[in-house]
């Protein structure tokens, strides 16, 4: 059993079900530009409400197949996958919006842990 493997499923996904279920509505100096939520921000960079909640059901849908993947791990790698790219995406927007490096961390944090899991899943 490889424990890395698992500690970074959990870390990953208890890191997309805290921003999107639990802090959706709260600040965090992580946030693009200024925004104080989660709608604020998608707002700050130009994207519509809808592709809000497409990106938070894929973030929440990533999150519980990479736990789901504890017991099937099948889930791991197209899980593991969407949370690769949507991280990336979540850096392209910062930097649409000309954020501070420090914006960058939890995205950039995330991205690698996907891509880490990516690559342990496939040794």
């Amino acid at each position: 059993m490889n424990y890395l493997l698992i500690a970074l499923q959990i870390l990953v996904s208890l890191g997309l079900l805290n921003v999107w279920l639990l802090r959706f509505n709260q600040r965090s100096k992580y946030r693009g530009g200024s925004a104080q939520n989660l709608t604020e921000e998608f707002k700050i960079y130009q994207l519509p409400t809808w592709f809000m909640y497409a990106v938070g059901t894929l973030k929440i849908g990533s999150a519980i197949a990479l736990l789901l993947g504890l017991y099937y791990p099948s889930l791991i790698v197209p899980s593991s996958a969407i949370v690769v790219l949507l991280m990336f995406g979540a850096m392209l927007m910062h930097a649409k919006v000309k954020d501070s490096m420090l914006k960058y961390i939890p995205a950039l944090v995330m991205f690698l842990m996907g891509l880490a899991i990516l690559l342990i899943s496939s040794i």
